[in-house]
C-alpha cells in the first residue's frame, strides 16, 4: 500500500460520527465557515498531529503548531480545529442526580430502620 500524500488527506472529507453524528454544520457548535474548514482540513490536521504525515510546507507547519498548542490560530481552519478540540475534550457531566451511581451504596453510613404503626 502506498503512502498517502497531503492531497489524499485533503480530498477525503473529515467526519467525527462519535461526537458529531449529524455533521459539524448541523451541530450548532460551529459556524458555516468553521464547519467547511473542518470538513476539508480535518483529516490533514489529524495526520499531521498523529505523526502519520510530515509537514511539507509552511501551511502544514502552522497547522501542526496550532494542533500542538504552540501557536495561536490565525486561519479559519486553525481556529476551527482549536474549537473542535475544546468541544470534544470538555469534561463530561456525570449525573444530574449526584456523583455516585444509584447501584453503589455506602456501607459506612448507619442504617436506620423505621417502623410505621397504623391504627385501624
Amino acid at each position: 500500500m502506498a503512502q498517502k500524500t497531503r492531497e489524499d488527506y485533503l480530498k477525503a472529507p473529515f467526519n467525527d460520527y462519535k461526537n458529531y453524528p449529524y455533521g459539524f454544520s448541523r451541530s450548532g457548535d460551529f459556524s458555516i465557515k468553521e464547519a467547511q474548514a473542518l470538513h476539508k482540513y480535518g483529516n490533514l490536521i489529524c495526520a499531521l498531529a498523529d505523526g502519520i504525515l510530515a509537514p511539507e510546507n509552511s501551511e502544514d507547519d502552522a497547522l501542526l503548531a496550532v494542533a500542538q498548542g504552540v501557536k495561536e490560530p490565525t486561519t479559519p481552519a486553525e481556529k476551527a480545529w482549536l474549537r473542535y478540540q475544546t468541544r470534544i475534550n470538555r469534561p463530561k457531566a456525570a449525573s444530574i442526580y449526584g456523583r455516585r451511581p444509584a447501584a453503589e451504596e455506602d456501607d459506612s453510613a448507619p442504617s436506620i430502620e423505621l417502623e410505621a404503626e397504623i391504627d385501624d
